[in-house]
């Protein structure tokens, strides 16, 4: 969900520290200025959160590479030397050589090759399980690249609403502070009372506390945004662009549909539904028979009658390893495989909701910033018809000095709530875009 700010209060936080991290060694480059995609490219090219998550991915590549090395043989190559004192000897008679039935110091060095011919589908369960991750680890780094092009767009127009909710306090006060000049000379005149004056400077005063904070609001964006990019140097980050409302169609059931299809939280999670039935696969296979063979080439000593002679000596071997007992890990380790599958599923059941509770609730906000837009349009030529009337009502002395300032005022809350309905019509669009796994990079 997208935060709105108020013009009385902060900017609500932008939820941004998940993704914070160390800067980049070499940032975006900025130009002059910059558009909402320019913001957003930069933005994504200076987070370090995208570089940690494609590493992950990197190991996850690797650990696919890894379980291949299951279909191939494994080659080995040894050397070794033994010293063995004292050795068995015999004596046949008593001046005959004593006969030793091997030597003091043992040579041997061979070249071992081992194949799994059969393990009933182990090795590919291992190697699916590793590209299952691996696709997981890809997933995460849309979704992180699909955070971070939101949260820069919502800094971005929080940026150009404050920037024109200034321009329309700027314009309150120079209203003010023309119709004080009017005051004094109606005081100077003798047809007003210094009261008046002192009364339209309170507004004046009111106004610029609003401006105020308003400019407060536009720093920590400009510094959210510098945090974004990386760039703690950039005190005010050029941004440019228009603040313009851009109505459109939505229809709910397409959306809802193109939701289900394109979010990438779906796709983790079928991603983890699939990890889960992968492992169980695993997990079967883990108990089953291995049969192997094998072979050594190599040279060594001790052969009678010659036993410091060196010969050389193969060796040949199939082994078939069957489990029997295993203190029934593999039962409950099948037992947990299971509950994680249908925890995955659950948890597809409960995005695909939270999903589609997005759109509706995108729709609405929308649906109900277009309302306020046509109400506040309908209040601007009220309060600009009633300030017009105010002021001529006064300048006939047929009204009071309170009137004009009130509708002055009303003006100015009419003028920001066309702002408020525009600003949160554009992010509920962004909104939208999100609920409905739509790009914006």
């Amino acid at each position: 969900m997208l935060s709105r700010p108020t013009f009385a209060a902060p900017l609500l936080a932008l939820g941004l520290a998940s993704v914070a991290g160390t800067a980049s060694a070499q940032g975006p480059i900025i130009s002059d200025s910059l558009a909402l995609d320019g913001t957003i490219r930069a933005v994504l090219d200076a987070n370090p959160a995208i570089t940690t998550l494609e590493e992950e991915v990197n190991a996850a590549t690797s650990r696919v590479t890894q379980s291949r090395g299951g279909f191939l043989p494994q080659v080995t190559g040894t050397a070794t030397y033994t010293r063995i004192d004292p050795v068995v000897k015999l004596q046949i008679a008593p001046d005959a050589p004593a006969f030793q039935f091997q030597p003091n110091n043992n040579y041997d060095a061979h070249i071992t090759l081992q194949y799994g011919l059969l393990d009933f589908g182990k090795k590919e369960a291992t190697y699916n399980l590793a590209e299952s991750r691996r696709l997981t680890a890809v997933d995460n780094i849309n979704v992180t690249r699909r955070d971070l092009a939101y949260s820069a767009a919502q800094v971005y127009y929080n940026i150009l609403f404050v920037r024109e909710s200034i321009k329309v306090q700027d314009a309150q006060i120079a209203s003010l502070r023309q119709h004080q000049r009017e005051m004094e000379k109606r005081v100077e005149g003798g047809v007003s009372t210094k009261f008046d004056v002192t009364t339209t400077q309170v507004r004046i005063t009111q106004a610029q506390n609003t401006r105020i904070d308003l400019e407060n609001q536009l720093q920590n964006q400009q510094v959210q945004l510098a945090r974004l990019l990386h760039k703690p140097e950039y005190v005010n980050v050029p941004v440019r662009g228009a603040f313009a409302y851009t109505p459109q169609t939505v229809d709910v059931n397409a959306a809802l549909n193109q939701a289900v299809e394109n979010r990438p939280e779906v796709k983790l999670a079928r991603d983890a539904e699939q990890t889960a039935n992968l492992n169980l696969k695993l997990i079967e296979r883990s108990n089953m028979p291995v049969l192997g063979i094998g072979g050594q080439v190599g040279a060594k000593n001790g052969y009678q009658p010659e036993l410091n002679r060196i010969r050389p000596n193969t060796v040949g071997v199939v082994q078939l390893n069957v489990p029997i007992y295993d203190g029934n890990k593999n039962k409950n380790q099948r037992v947990e495989a299971l509950a994680n599958i249908r925890g995955a599923q659950s948890r597809i059941l409960d995005t695909q909701e939270q999903i589609r509770a997005d759109v509706r609730q995108a729709a609405n906000n929308m649906q109900a910033s277009t309302a306020r837009y046509e109400n506040a349009q309908l209040q601007i030529a009220q309060a600009t018809d009633a300030l017009t009337r105010a002021k001529a009502r006064y300048r006939y002395d047929v009204g009071t000095n309170l009137d004009v300032l009130d509708a002055e005022t009303s003006l100015a809350q009419a003028r920001l709530a066309r702002l408020q309905a525009i600003y949160n019509y554009t992010l509920g669009q962004y909104q939208l875009k999100r609920a409905t796994g739509e790009q914006i990079w």
